[in-house]
Protein backbone atom coordinates (compact mmCIF):
# COMPACT_ATOMS: atom_id res chain seq x y z
CA UNK A 1 0.00 0.00 0.00
CA UNK A 2 1.33 3.25 -0.57
CA UNK A 3 0.43 6.80 1.02
CA UNK A 4 -2.27 7.77 -1.77
CA UNK A 5 -4.78 9.49 -0.89
CA UNK A 6 -8.63 8.50 -1.04
CA UNK A 7 -10.59 10.58 -3.41
CA UNK A 8 -14.55 10.17 -3.96
CA UNK A 9 -16.65 12.21 -6.10
CA UNK A 10 -18.93 14.03 -4.34
CA UNK A 11 -22.19 14.06 -6.50
CA UNK A 12 -23.63 17.84 -4.08
CA UNK A 13 -19.88 19.61 -5.59
CA UNK A 14 -19.76 17.54 -8.48
CA UNK A 15 -15.64 17.28 -7.96
CA UNK A 16 -13.45 14.95 -6.74
CA UNK A 17 -12.32 15.41 -3.24
CA UNK A 18 -9.89 14.19 -0.79
CA UNK A 19 -11.61 12.31 1.76
CA UNK A 20 -11.10 13.18 5.02
CA UNK A 21 -13.10 12.07 8.38
CA UNK A 22 -14.45 14.32 10.44
CA UNK A 23 -13.49 12.29 13.29
CA UNK A 24 -9.79 11.16 13.22
CA UNK A 25 -9.13 8.01 11.38
CA UNK A 26 -13.33 7.12 11.31
CA UNK A 27 -15.23 6.60 8.85
CA UNK A 28 -19.17 7.43 9.36
CA UNK A 29 -21.34 6.05 6.11
CA UNK A 30 -25.28 5.92 5.54
CA UNK A 31 -26.60 4.07 3.05
CA UNK A 32 -30.11 4.10 1.88
CA UNK A 33 -31.66 0.56 2.09
CA UNK A 34 -34.28 -1.15 0.56
CA UNK A 35 -38.01 -1.01 0.76
CA UNK A 36 -39.29 -4.33 1.27
CA UNK A 37 -42.36 -4.78 -0.27
CA UNK A 38 -40.93 -7.24 -3.01
CA UNK A 39 -37.35 -9.21 -4.47
CA UNK A 40 -34.65 -6.48 -5.29
CA UNK A 41 -33.83 -7.01 -8.35
CA UNK A 42 -30.21 -7.01 -9.21
CA UNK A 43 -30.30 -3.07 -10.49
CA UNK A 44 -30.98 -2.47 -6.58
CA UNK A 45 -27.96 -5.08 -5.16
CA UNK A 46 -25.56 -2.71 -7.81
CA UNK A 47 -25.87 -0.05 -5.25
CA UNK A 48 -25.35 -2.13 -2.13
CA UNK A 49 -22.11 -3.43 -3.58
CA UNK A 50 -20.50 -0.16 -4.82
CA UNK A 51 -21.94 0.53 -0.66
CA UNK A 52 -19.45 -2.41 0.48
CA UNK A 53 -16.93 -1.76 -2.09
CA UNK A 54 -17.00 1.99 -0.80
CA UNK A 55 -16.65 0.65 2.79
CA UNK A 56 -14.09 -2.22 2.39
CA UNK A 57 -11.66 0.75 0.23
CA UNK A 58 -12.16 2.73 3.69
CA UNK A 59 -10.81 0.07 5.68
CA UNK A 60 -7.97 -0.92 3.27
CA UNK A 61 -7.04 2.78 3.51
CA UNK A 62 -6.56 2.02 7.48
CA UNK A 63 -10.11 3.85 8.91
CA UNK A 64 -12.56 2.53 11.14
CA UNK A 65 -15.67 2.00 9.86
CA UNK A 66 -19.18 2.45 11.20
CA UNK A 67 -21.60 1.38 8.32
CA UNK A 68 -24.86 1.83 8.58
CA UNK A 69 -27.64 0.92 6.43
CA UNK A 70 -31.61 1.43 6.87
CA UNK A 71 -34.55 -1.34 5.88
CA UNK A 72 -38.10 1.15 4.89
CA UNK A 73 -40.89 -0.86 5.99
CA UNK A 74 -43.39 1.91 5.86
CA UNK A 75 -43.74 5.21 4.10
CA UNK A 76 -42.31 4.55 0.71
CA UNK A 77 -45.03 5.27 -1.72
CA UNK A 78 -45.88 3.47 -4.78
CA UNK A 79 -43.50 6.03 -6.74
CA UNK A 80 -41.44 9.12 -4.87
CA UNK A 81 -44.66 11.13 -5.43
CA UNK A 82 -46.61 12.22 -2.63
CA UNK A 83 -49.79 10.80 -3.14
CA UNK A 84 -51.48 7.31 -2.77
CA UNK A 85 -50.78 3.98 -1.41
CA UNK A 86 -46.88 3.29 0.04
CA UNK A 87 -45.33 -0.12 -1.17
CA UNK A 88 -45.88 -2.21 1.80
CA UNK A 89 -49.43 -1.75 2.64
CA UNK A 90 -50.21 -2.22 -1.44
CA UNK A 91 -48.19 -5.25 -1.37
CA UNK A 92 -50.17 -7.28 2.12
CA UNK A 93 -52.97 -6.20 0.16
CA UNK A 94 -51.97 -7.98 -3.22
CA UNK A 95 -50.79 -10.97 -1.14
CA UNK A 96 -53.27 -11.39 1.19
CA UNK A 97 -50.52 -11.26 4.15
CA UNK A 98 -50.05 -8.95 7.27
CA UNK A 99 -47.81 -6.14 6.48
CA UNK A 100 -45.19 -7.32 8.99
CA UNK A 101 -45.04 -10.73 7.64
CA UNK A 102 -44.65 -9.31 4.00
CA UNK A 103 -42.00 -6.71 5.74
CA UNK A 104 -39.86 -10.00 7.12
CA UNK A 105 -40.16 -11.97 4.60
CA UNK A 106 -38.67 -9.72 1.98
CA UNK A 107 -36.17 -8.36 4.21
CA UNK A 108 -34.52 -11.99 4.85
CA UNK A 109 -34.67 -12.35 1.10
CA UNK A 110 -32.59 -9.76 1.02
CA UNK A 111 -30.19 -10.17 3.40
CA UNK A 112 -29.24 -13.77 2.01
CA UNK A 113 -28.85 -12.00 -1.42
CA UNK A 114 -26.50 -9.63 0.63
CA UNK A 115 -24.67 -12.94 1.96
CA UNK A 116 -24.21 -14.56 -1.20
CA UNK A 117 -22.85 -11.78 -2.98
CA UNK A 118 -20.10 -11.53 -0.25
CA UNK A 119 -21.50 -8.21 0.71
CA UNK A 120 -20.01 -7.05 4.26
CA UNK A 121 -22.69 -7.02 6.89
CA UNK A 122 -23.16 -3.22 8.18
CA UNK A 123 -22.86 -1.99 11.84
CA UNK A 124 -26.33 -1.95 12.26
CA UNK A 125 -29.22 -2.74 10.09
CA UNK A 126 -31.60 0.50 11.04
CA UNK A 127 -35.68 -0.56 10.61
CA UNK A 128 -37.81 2.25 9.79
CA UNK A 129 -40.80 1.15 12.29
CA UNK A 130 -38.64 1.11 15.18
CA UNK A 131 -37.76 4.98 15.20
CA UNK A 132 -41.18 6.10 14.75
CA UNK A 133 -41.23 8.15 18.12
CA UNK A 134 -37.60 9.54 17.01
CA UNK A 135 -39.24 10.52 13.74
CA UNK A 136 -42.29 12.31 15.02
CA UNK A 137 -39.85 14.17 17.67
CA UNK A 138 -37.77 15.08 14.40
CA UNK A 139 -41.24 16.42 13.01
CA UNK A 140 -42.10 18.86 15.92
CA UNK A 141 -39.08 20.21 15.87
CA UNK A 142 -39.21 21.41 12.54
CA UNK A 143 -42.65 21.93 12.19
CA UNK A 144 -43.44 25.59 12.79
CA UNK A 145 -40.94 27.37 10.48
CA UNK A 146 -40.24 24.61 7.76
CA UNK A 147 -43.99 22.83 7.85
CA UNK A 148 -47.70 23.14 6.73
CA UNK A 149 -50.59 21.11 7.71
CA UNK A 150 -52.86 20.12 4.90
CA UNK A 151 -55.91 17.70 4.70
CA UNK A 152 -53.72 14.91 3.30
CA UNK A 153 -50.96 15.50 6.23
CA UNK A 154 -47.93 17.97 7.79
CA UNK A 155 -45.36 18.77 4.56
CA UNK A 156 -42.42 20.70 4.44
CA UNK A 157 -41.68 24.00 2.66
CA UNK A 158 -39.30 23.81 0.09
CA UNK A 159 -38.37 27.16 0.12
CA UNK A 160 -37.57 27.64 3.52
CA UNK A 161 -34.24 26.19 3.11
CA UNK A 162 -31.17 27.47 0.69
CA UNK A 163 -30.76 25.88 -2.36
CA UNK A 164 -33.52 23.38 -2.43
CA UNK A 165 -32.03 20.81 -4.84
CA UNK A 166 -29.00 21.71 -5.49
CA UNK A 167 -27.74 17.99 -5.35
CA UNK A 168 -30.61 17.14 -8.35
CA UNK A 169 -30.02 19.86 -10.59
CA UNK A 170 -33.04 20.99 -9.63
CA UNK A 171 -33.61 23.76 -12.53
CA UNK A 172 -33.61 20.61 -14.87
CA UNK A 173 -37.38 20.11 -13.75
CA UNK A 174 -36.18 16.01 -13.57
CA UNK A 175 -36.78 15.57 -9.66
CA UNK A 176 -40.55 17.81 -9.83
CA UNK A 177 -41.28 15.52 -13.14
CA UNK A 178 -41.82 12.56 -10.70
CA UNK A 179 -43.70 14.02 -8.12
CA UNK A 180 -47.40 13.92 -8.48
CA UNK A 181 -49.78 17.19 -7.49
CA UNK A 182 -51.46 17.28 -4.02
CA UNK A 183 -53.96 19.55 -3.61
CA UNK A 184 -52.93 22.04 -1.32
CA UNK A 185 -49.26 21.95 -1.96
CA UNK A 186 -47.74 25.18 -1.78
CA UNK A 187 -44.81 24.16 -4.49
CA UNK A 188 -44.41 21.48 -6.44
CA UNK A 189 -41.94 19.93 -5.31
CA UNK A 190 -42.80 20.30 -0.75
CA UNK A 191 -42.90 17.04 -0.02
CA UNK A 192 -44.77 14.84 3.10
CA UNK A 193 -43.42 14.67 6.43
CA UNK A 194 -46.49 13.07 8.01
CA UNK A 195 -49.05 11.78 6.05
CA UNK A 196 -52.14 11.29 7.49
CA UNK A 197 -54.56 8.09 7.63
CA UNK A 198 -57.54 9.15 5.12
CA UNK A 199 -60.85 9.55 6.72
CA UNK A 200 -62.62 6.29 7.65
CA UNK A 201 -59.38 4.08 6.73
CA UNK A 202 -57.07 1.86 9.22
CA UNK A 203 -54.09 0.95 7.75
CA UNK A 204 -52.30 -1.89 9.33
CA UNK A 205 -49.25 0.20 10.06
CA UNK A 206 -50.19 3.66 11.43
CA UNK A 207 -49.40 5.69 14.68
CA UNK A 208 -50.87 8.88 16.81
CA UNK A 209 -49.38 11.82 16.15
CA UNK A 210 -49.67 16.03 16.81
CA UNK A 211 -51.41 15.88 13.12
CA UNK A 212 -53.43 12.63 13.46
CA UNK A 213 -52.70 9.03 12.99
CA UNK A 214 -51.07 8.02 9.80
CA UNK A 215 -47.62 7.25 9.00
CA UNK A 216 -44.09 9.25 8.14
CA UNK A 217 -42.55 10.20 5.21
CA UNK A 218 -40.24 8.28 3.41
CA UNK A 219 -37.35 11.12 3.50
CA UNK A 220 -37.93 11.49 6.94
CA UNK A 221 -36.94 8.12 7.92
CA UNK A 222 -33.39 8.43 6.49
CA UNK A 223 -32.43 11.82 8.40
CA UNK A 224 -34.13 10.46 11.43
CA UNK A 225 -31.83 7.23 10.97
CA UNK A 226 -28.86 8.88 10.16
CA UNK A 227 -29.15 11.17 12.84
CA UNK A 228 -29.87 8.61 16.04
CA UNK A 229 -26.58 5.90 14.45
CA UNK A 230 -23.98 8.73 13.52
CA UNK A 231 -24.91 12.11 14.51
CA UNK A 232 -25.09 15.18 12.01
CA UNK A 233 -22.80 15.68 10.38
CA UNK A 234 -21.42 12.53 9.00
CA UNK A 235 -18.93 11.63 6.60
CA UNK A 236 -20.41 9.88 3.83
CA UNK A 237 -24.09 8.79 2.10
CA UNK A 238 -24.80 7.00 -0.36
CA UNK A 239 -27.53 5.43 -2.17
CA UNK A 240 -28.61 4.65 -6.15
CA UNK A 241 -28.93 7.69 -8.70
CA UNK A 242 -32.31 7.87 -8.79
CA UNK A 243 -31.83 9.05 -5.11
CA UNK A 244 -30.36 12.07 -6.50
CA UNK A 245 -33.60 13.67 -7.66
CA UNK A 246 -35.70 13.57 -4.98
CA UNK A 247 -35.11 11.15 -2.16
CA UNK A 248 -31.55 12.91 -1.09
CA UNK A 249 -32.58 16.35 -1.43
CA UNK A 250 -35.61 16.11 0.30
CA UNK A 251 -33.37 14.46 2.98
CA UNK A 252 -30.95 17.33 2.91
CA UNK A 253 -34.01 19.85 3.22
CA UNK A 254 -35.11 18.11 6.42
CA UNK A 255 -31.38 18.37 7.65
CA UNK A 256 -31.08 21.81 6.98
CA UNK A 257 -34.25 22.50 9.46
CA UNK A 258 -33.76 20.69 11.84
CA UNK A 259 -29.67 21.54 12.65
CA UNK A 260 -31.03 25.19 12.54
CA UNK A 261 -28.16 26.10 10.24
CA UNK A 262 -30.07 26.81 6.87
CA UNK A 263 -28.95 29.91 7.20
CA UNK A 264 -26.02 30.85 9.14
CA UNK A 265 -24.36 27.52 7.49
CA UNK A 266 -25.90 26.96 4.05
CA UNK A 267 -23.26 24.58 3.18
CA UNK A 268 -24.69 21.66 5.66
CA UNK A 269 -26.73 18.86 4.49
CA UNK A 270 -26.11 16.26 7.30
CA UNK A 271 -23.69 14.33 5.25
CA UNK A 272 -19.96 16.21 3.80
CA UNK A 273 -19.60 13.83 0.97
CA UNK A 274 -23.09 12.41 -1.52
CA UNK A 275 -21.60 9.37 -3.55
CA UNK A 276 -24.47 7.46 -5.81
CA UNK A 277 -24.02 5.06 -8.05
CA UNK A 278 -25.33 5.02 -11.84
CA UNK A 279 -27.93 2.09 -13.09
CA UNK A 280 -27.27 -1.18 -14.34
CA UNK A 281 -29.47 -1.21 -17.73
CA UNK A 282 -31.12 -4.49 -18.91
CA UNK A 283 -31.92 -3.56 -23.00
CA UNK A 284 -35.06 -6.29 -22.14
CA UNK A 285 -36.60 -4.11 -19.17
CA UNK A 286 -36.17 -6.31 -16.58
CA UNK A 287 -35.17 -3.68 -14.22
CA UNK A 288 -38.03 -2.22 -13.11
CA UNK A 289 -41.01 -4.19 -10.56
CA UNK A 290 -43.38 -2.10 -12.12
CA UNK A 291 -43.32 -4.79 -15.39
CA UNK A 292 -44.05 -7.57 -12.82
CA UNK A 293 -41.50 -9.40 -14.19
CA UNK A 294 -37.47 -8.25 -13.01
CA UNK A 295 -34.68 -9.96 -12.62
CA UNK A 296 -33.22 -10.93 -9.32
CA UNK A 297 -30.25 -13.13 -8.18
CA UNK A 298 -31.78 -16.05 -7.95
CA UNK A 299 -32.84 -15.57 -11.99
CA UNK A 300 -29.19 -16.07 -12.37
CA UNK A 301 -28.30 -18.48 -10.01
CA UNK A 302 -31.19 -21.01 -11.61
CA UNK A 303 -29.47 -20.13 -15.01
CA UNK A 304 -26.23 -21.40 -13.21
CA UNK A 305 -24.56 -18.21 -12.26
CA UNK A 306 -22.95 -17.90 -9.21
CA UNK A 307 -23.37 -14.73 -7.23
CA UNK A 308 -19.83 -13.75 -7.08
CA UNK A 309 -19.70 -13.84 -10.70
CA UNK A 310 -22.63 -10.68 -10.89
CA UNK A 311 -20.06 -9.06 -8.37
CA UNK A 312 -17.12 -9.37 -10.13
CA UNK A 313 -19.14 -8.05 -13.42
CA UNK A 314 -20.17 -5.19 -11.87
CA UNK A 315 -16.39 -4.37 -10.12
CA UNK A 316 -15.53 -4.80 -13.89
CA UNK A 317 -17.26 -1.06 -14.15
CA UNK A 318 -17.13 2.37 -12.70
CA UNK A 319 -19.84 2.60 -9.97
CA UNK A 320 -20.61 5.85 -11.75
CA UNK A 321 -20.28 4.39 -15.56
CA UNK A 322 -24.11 2.74 -16.50
CA UNK A 323 -23.26 -0.83 -16.92
CA UNK A 324 -25.48 -2.68 -18.82
CA UNK A 325 -26.56 -6.53 -18.07
CA UNK A 326 -26.50 -8.65 -20.46
CA UNK A 327 -26.19 -12.92 -20.14
CA UNK A 328 -22.60 -12.59 -22.70
CA UNK A 329 -21.60 -9.85 -19.67
CA UNK A 330 -22.52 -11.72 -16.69
CA UNK A 331 -20.88 -15.04 -18.15
CA UNK A 332 -17.42 -13.99 -19.59
CA UNK A 333 -17.42 -12.76 -16.05
CA UNK A 334 -17.93 -16.22 -14.47
CA UNK A 335 -15.41 -17.65 -17.18
CA UNK A 336 -13.17 -14.71 -15.72
CA UNK A 337 -13.54 -15.67 -12.31
CA UNK A 338 -13.25 -19.73 -12.89
CA UNK A 339 -10.03 -18.89 -14.77
CA UNK A 340 -9.27 -16.45 -11.54
CA UNK A 341 -9.62 -19.40 -8.93
CA UNK A 342 -7.84 -21.62 -11.65
CA UNK A 343 -4.60 -19.96 -10.90
CA UNK A 344 -5.06 -19.67 -7.78
CA UNK A 345 -5.45 -23.29 -7.46
CA UNK A 346 -1.95 -23.72 -9.48
CA UNK A 347 0.33 -21.72 -7.18
CA UNK A 348 -1.04 -23.43 -4.17
CA UNK A 349 0.32 -26.70 -5.51
CA UNK A 350 3.55 -25.21 -7.07
CA UNK A 351 7.11 -25.44 -5.30
CA UNK A 352 7.61 -23.13 -2.86
CA UNK A 353 9.65 -20.38 -3.97
CA UNK A 354 10.99 -16.97 -2.05
CA UNK A 355 11.63 -14.91 -5.12
CA UNK A 356 10.37 -11.24 -6.36
CA UNK A 357 8.40 -8.65 -4.70
CA UNK A 358 4.76 -7.54 -4.76
CA UNK A 359 5.10 -4.17 -3.06
CA UNK A 360 4.87 -2.31 -6.91
CA UNK A 361 1.51 -4.23 -7.48
CA UNK A 362 0.17 -3.38 -4.37
CA UNK A 363 1.18 0.11 -4.84
CA UNK A 364 -0.42 0.28 -8.62
CA UNK A 365 -4.02 -1.44 -6.73
CA UNK A 366 -4.29 1.60 -4.05
CA UNK A 367 -3.47 4.20 -6.78
CA UNK A 368 -6.67 2.56 -8.59
CA UNK A 369 -8.81 2.10 -5.52
CA UNK A 370 -7.57 5.70 -4.39
CA UNK A 371 -8.51 6.89 -7.48
CA UNK A 372 -12.93 7.06 -6.63
CA UNK A 373 -12.78 3.24 -6.38
CA UNK A 374 -11.76 2.67 -9.75
CA UNK A 375 -11.98 -1.35 -9.27
CA UNK A 376 -11.77 -1.37 -13.63
CA UNK A 377 -8.70 0.03 -12.93
CA UNK A 378 -7.90 -2.35 -10.29
CA UNK A 379 -9.07 -5.66 -11.59
CA UNK A 380 -5.96 -5.63 -14.28
CA UNK A 381 -3.51 -5.11 -11.32
CA UNK A 382 -4.58 -8.76 -9.96
CA UNK A 383 -4.85 -10.41 -13.06
CA UNK A 384 -0.95 -9.56 -14.39
CA UNK A 385 0.18 -10.30 -10.51
CA UNK A 386 -1.20 -13.31 -10.76
CA UNK A 387 0.50 -13.73 -14.34
CA UNK A 388 3.92 -12.61 -13.14
CA UNK A 389 5.92 -15.80 -12.94
CA UNK A 390 8.77 -13.82 -11.51
CA UNK A 391 7.56 -14.12 -7.91
CA UNK A 392 6.90 -16.92 -6.26
CA UNK A 393 3.57 -18.37 -5.91
CA UNK A 394 3.12 -18.08 -2.57
CA UNK A 395 3.48 -14.21 -2.32
CA UNK A 396 1.08 -13.82 -5.30
CA UNK A 397 -1.34 -15.88 -3.44
CA UNK A 398 -0.81 -13.92 0.02
CA UNK A 399 -1.04 -10.69 -2.27
CA UNK A 400 -3.96 -11.57 -4.47
CA UNK A 401 -5.40 -12.27 -0.75
CA UNK A 402 -4.99 -9.12 0.50
CA UNK A 403 -6.07 -7.61 -3.20
CA UNK A 404 -9.21 -9.81 -2.40
CA UNK A 405 -9.76 -7.64 0.65
CA UNK A 406 -10.99 -5.02 -1.02
CA UNK A 407 -12.68 -6.89 -4.00
CA UNK A 408 -14.77 -9.68 -1.93
CA UNK A 409 -14.59 -12.07 -4.58
CA UNK A 410 -13.31 -14.62 -1.77
CA UNK A 411 -10.65 -16.17 -4.23
CA UNK A 412 -9.23 -17.63 -1.61
CA UNK A 413 -11.40 -19.68 -0.09
CA UNK A 414 -14.06 -20.67 -2.70
CA UNK A 415 -12.88 -23.58 -5.90
CA UNK A 416 -13.95 -23.83 -9.04
CA UNK A 417 -16.49 -26.94 -7.98
CA UNK A 418 -18.05 -24.31 -6.38
CA UNK A 419 -18.83 -22.14 -9.09
CA UNK A 420 -20.20 -24.72 -10.93
CA UNK A 421 -23.83 -23.32 -10.10
CA UNK A 422 -26.93 -26.44 -10.95
CA UNK A 423 -29.16 -24.77 -13.69
CA UNK A 424 -32.76 -25.12 -12.31
CA UNK A 425 -33.50 -26.28 -16.09
CA UNK A 426 -30.93 -29.31 -15.61
CA UNK A 427 -32.54 -32.66 -16.17
CA UNK A 428 -29.61 -34.27 -14.77
CA UNK A 429 -27.98 -34.96 -11.25
CA UNK A 430 -24.36 -34.58 -10.42
CA UNK A 431 -23.93 -38.19 -8.70
CA UNK A 432 -25.46 -39.26 -12.12
CA UNK A 433 -22.52 -37.08 -14.14
CA UNK A 434 -19.78 -37.98 -11.98
CA UNK A 435 -21.03 -42.11 -12.67
CA UNK A 436 -21.58 -41.54 -16.20
CA UNK A 437 -17.57 -40.55 -16.32
CA UNK A 438 -16.93 -43.14 -14.73
CA UNK A 439 -18.44 -45.31 -17.39
CA UNK A 440 -16.82 -43.42 -19.82
CA UNK A 441 -13.21 -43.39 -18.31
CA UNK A 442 -14.06 -47.07 -18.85
CA UNK A 443 -15.19 -47.12 -21.80
CA UNK A 444 -11.53 -45.33 -23.18
CA UNK A 445 -9.50 -47.97 -21.33
CA UNK A 446 -11.03 -50.64 -23.10
CA UNK A 447 -10.24 -48.60 -26.48
CA UNK A 448 -14.73 -48.03 -27.16
CA UNK A 449 -14.31 -45.16 -28.45
CA UNK A 450 -18.09 -45.34 -29.76
CA UNK A 451 -19.30 -45.84 -26.14
CA UNK A 452 -17.04 -43.10 -25.19
CA UNK A 453 -18.36 -41.10 -27.41
CA UNK A 454 -21.76 -41.52 -27.04
CA UNK A 455 -21.62 -41.08 -23.23
CA UNK A 456 -20.41 -37.45 -23.96
CA UNK A 457 -22.83 -36.73 -26.68
CA UNK A 458 -25.58 -37.62 -23.73
CA UNK A 459 -23.74 -35.29 -21.11
CA UNK A 460 -23.92 -32.81 -23.48
CA UNK A 461 -27.14 -32.75 -24.66
CA UNK A 462 -28.08 -32.67 -20.64
CA UNK A 463 -26.30 -29.00 -20.75
CA UNK A 464 -23.07 -30.70 -19.29
CA UNK A 465 -19.38 -29.99 -20.71
CA UNK A 466 -16.94 -33.10 -20.61
CA UNK A 467 -13.74 -31.96 -19.83
CA UNK A 468 -10.87 -34.08 -20.19
CA UNK A 469 -7.62 -34.02 -18.87
CA UNK A 470 -8.90 -31.40 -16.14
CA UNK A 471 -8.63 -32.08 -12.76
CA UNK A 472 -12.44 -30.73 -12.13
CA UNK A 473 -13.53 -33.35 -14.86
CA UNK A 474 -16.86 -31.42 -16.14
CA UNK A 475 -19.18 -28.35 -15.93
CA UNK A 476 -22.76 -27.04 -16.45
CA UNK A 477 -23.01 -25.49 -20.44
CA UNK A 478 -24.17 -22.18 -19.66
CA UNK A 479 -27.40 -21.41 -22.31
Amino acid sequence: MTDTPLKLYNSLTRAIEEFRPIRDNEARVYTCGPTVYNYQHIGNMRAFLFADTLGRVLKWKGYKLRHIINITDVGHLTSDADAGDDKMEKAARAEQKSIWDIAAHYTAVFKADIERLNITQPAEWTVATDYVPQMIEFAKQIADKHCYEIDSGLYFDSSTVPDYGRLARATTGDGESRIDPVSGKRHPQDFAIWRKSPPGEQRQMEWESPWGKGAPGWHLECSVMSLEQLGHPFDIHTGGIDHREVHHPNEIAQNQAHCGCDSAEPGFTGARIWMHNNFLVDRGGKMSKSTGEFLTLQVLVDRGIHPLSYRLMCLSAHYRSELEFTWENVVAAQTRLKRIIQTLERLRDATPKNSGDTATYLARFDEAVSDDLNTSRALPVLDALLADKSIAPGKRLAAATEIDGVLGLEISSITRADLRVRPSSASIDADVIEAKLIERKEARAAKDFARSDAIRDELAAAGVEVMDGDPLGWDWKIA
